[in-house]
């Protein structure tokens, strides 16, 4: 019902920058709260950042001041704008969505996943 689709990982060097990228499509009323959560080898799955639809965002200690998510609510899409990257930043990053979707006429709210983005910050 929901596809998430992740962009713009990468190599870079520690204290480089990246961008990511997350759209949402599929059958959607509507799209609460946006994420990007992170895994690295190893580890479980943490939170990096979350934004609500009217703006609210909330990061991890580790990449306050480094990283800044915002979203295109027209658009269905959220960002991650992470700078002064640093070793430990690598990690798959996954795009989380709170979404209510329509099917016929029954509105239904999910929470959705992409597929994953690898960022890697060389040291």
């Amino acid at each position: 019902q929901v596809q998430l689709v992740e962009s713009g990982g990468g190599l870079v060097e520690a204290g480089g920058t990246l961008k990511l990228s997350c759209a949402a499509s599929g059958s959607i009323v509507s799209i609460n709260d946006m994420g990007w959560y992170r895994q690295a080898p190893g580890k479980q799955r943490e939170l990096v950042a979350t934004i609500t639809s009217d703006g609210n965002t909330k990061y991890a200690d580790s990449v306050k001041g480094r990283f800044t998510i915002s979203r295109d609510n027209a658009k269905n899409r959220v960002y991650l704008q992470m700078n002064s990257l640093k070793p430990e930043d690598t990690a798959v990053y996954y795009c989380n969505a709170d979404c209510s979707t329509i099917t016929g006429t029954t509105v239904a709210r999910g929470d959705y996943w992409g597929q994953g983005t690898q960022v890697t910050v060389s040291s």
